[in-house]
């Protein structure tokens, strides 16, 4: 479930001028006891479809995806990397046969309800219907407050570094969102597995393209400017339609994309569902924690770092009673809850946990407080991105969070080298101490304690003495270049200076080309060299005019220096046009 605050709700966020329903369990779903510390028991299946986390040693998951299906199941996902298999069955057996199989550590029920129907042929999501910003970007408090404004005299980041938002979706067509938006990069991993198909990634509520914006709207003058305003963000969108719940399936899925396709970022605000806290002597709440767990250390293994969220119930995590909020996806009940009960990820040892601040640089209300907090950010009213070129106020350690993700970029984009533990080590050092006041709850020194960690999160500091990212461009050309009809290509340059080295695998080219019958163009761009890359092919079918749009390009083994250009040819009569303009960016 996302972190945002809503005081004495489990779904935490306070949204200015929008409302937001509350999530209640589904009709029909039977309603499965929670499991409780002590018993070791398993939450029993019903009638319909459940979903299994089988667990074996790394690499060695072939033996027990054979026992899947003798045991009355199907394997939905496999992680052979760290050992984890997403199984699917209906038999109210199958966890206990399971867990007698050779080879198989441990066995646990992912959920306390059925999978739903949508698993085995999920829709995507609707893209929102969009409006464009008319007031100016102003001065934040949230940014002012942790010296964003300055540190951007340093960098506004390098659109190099990727930041990943495991999340609800994120509107990639959000006025300040798009130009840093990296669709290639973006997926679904509702329900347990990838789906890469275009749109997958898109909201199914408003909480990932709030935290997106947070971390990287682009600094163009309408609206407003996240923390790293020029590094690249795509979407993990691991929510599920409806529910909104994070399931660890989804989770592992998330994570173990993220480790396999370049991120050097993600930001997590969320707990794992169904259970707040997970329980070492329950056999389904162990095999959740353990799941998460390998698939987050992959990911950090890979040079991911995984910043994530406290939580909101004003708790001390590290004296944990009670939870009273799961199992969220049916019916929840008060049961006795210890410290080795874990909340994930946010308790595990590999992420870098952020609690929240007010604008006044005191605990907020609803912030979870614990010797696992590393830093702290502002979470109180923070103004952001939402769906539909909106925007809105929110709330929660899910709206600090992605403060703390925007400053690791930054220092990613000026130490590109820097290692995840390199990068958790610079944020801790140049943090800004906060005492724990007259507040007895708060454990520790002024330099660490229990409410703030190592501080407030400084992004100047935390930028200064790196080595500024090159420049990104865009580099444009403005001029009209006549097409010929049916003849001769047309061209149009641009030159690239400033940079060393290639030019990036993820290349933006964007063109602008007026023209009655789209279908006749063929484009392509030539390096400096002399070597074309194709970007469009003709195709006759296609009777629509003018031409808007952005190509991707791996120009990797292209020095980024020289003159580039965009060649527009016309392969048919009849037919007019020009290049109005075009751009790279790197």
């Amino acid at each position: 479930m996302f972190l945002r605050s809503r005081a004495g709700l489990r779904r935490t966020a306070i949204i200015a001028a929008l409302s937001v329903g509350l999530i209640t369990p589904m009709a029909g779903v039977a309603a499965a006891g929670p499991g409780k510390p002590g018993t070791g028991k398993s939450v029993a299946a019903a009638a319909g479809l459940r979903s299994y986390l089988v667990i074996t040693a790394p690499n060695d998951t072939s033996g027990a995806k054979s026992a899947v299906s003798t045991n009355g199941g199907t394997v939905y996902a496999s992680y052979d990397a760290i050992g984890v298999i997403v199984a699917h069955s209906t038999a109210t057996d199958f966890a206990s046969k399971m867990r007698s199989v050779s080879g198989v550590q441990q066995v646990g029920a992912s959920r306390t309800s059925d999978v739903p129907a949508a698993s085995s042929n999920p829709a995507i999501p609707t893209s929102p219907s969009q409006t464009t910003p008319t007031a100016n970007e102003t001065s934040r408090v949230d940014m002012t407050q942790i010296g964003a404004d300055k540190a951007w005299e340093v960098t506004t980041g390098s659109s190099n570094v990727l930041v990943g938002v495991i999340d609800t979706g994120v509107d990639d067509q959000h006025y300040d969102l798009k130009a840093n938006f990296d669709a290639s990069k973006s997926v679904s991993c509702a329900y347990g597995k990838v789906d890469a198909r275009t749109g997958s990634w898109r909201p199914v509520g408003d909480h990932g393209t709030h935290v997106a914006g947070t971390i990287a709207a682009a600094k163009n003058g309408k609206g407003m400017v996240g923390v790293a305003p020029s590094v690249r963000v795509a979407s993990i969108r691991v929510a599920e339609p409806t529910t909104q719940l994070f399931f660890p399936e989804n989770v592992v899925c998330g994570f173990m994309y993220a480790g396999d396709n370049g991120f050097a970022v993600t930001n997590n605000s969320y707990w794992t569902d169904p259970w707040w806290a997970n329980c070492p002597n329950n056999v389904d709440q162990a095999a959740i924690m353990e799941a998460v767990k390998r698939a987050a250390d992959y990911a950090t293994g890979k040079g991911v770092l995984n910043v994530v969220a406290a939580g909101n119930e004003n708790t001390d995590l590290d004296n944990k009673s009670t939870d009273t909020l799961s199992p969220d996806d049916s019916t929840p009940s008060s049961r006795p809850v210890t410290a080795s009960c874990k909340i994930v990820p946010g308790e595990l040892e590999s992420s870098l946990t952020v609690g929240s601040i007010t604008s006044s640089n005191a605990k907020s209300s609803f912030s979870n407080f614990a010797n696992k907090v590393n830093v702290a950010a502002p979470g109180d009213n923070v103004y952001s991105t939402m769906p539909g070129g909106n925007y809105g106020q929110m709330s929660g350690t899910s709206m600090a969070t992605p403060h703390v993700a925007g400053v690791a970029a930054l220092i990613k984009s000026v130490n590109p080298s820097a290692t995840v533990d390199q990068i958790k080590a610079k944020i801790a050092e140049q943090a800004d101490d906060l005492a724990c006041g007259s507040d007895s709850r708060c454990k520790g020194t002024t330099a660490k304690n229990t409410f703030y960690g190592e501080g407030r999160v400084d992004a100047l500091a935390a930028v200064q003495g790196g080595t500024p990212p090159q420049p990104g461009g865009p580099w444009e050309n403005t001029d009209d270049v006549q097409i010929a009809d049916n003849g001769a290509a047309a061209t149009s340059t641009v030159t690239i200076d400033g940079r060393t080295g290639n030019a990036p695998a993820a290349t933006k080219v964007d063109v602008n080309i007026v023209h009655t019958y789209v279908g006749d163009l063929e484009l392509n761009l030539i390096a400096p060299d002399g070597t074309s890359y194709s970007l469009r092919r003709a195709n006759p079918g296609d009777g629509s005019a003018n031409l808007t749009t952005q190509f991707t390009v791996d120009l990797s083994s292209e020095v980024a220096n020289g003159g580039w250009k965009l060649s527009v040819r016309d392969t048919a009569t009849y037919d007019t046009g020009y290049i109005n303009s075009w751009k790279v960016t790197f």
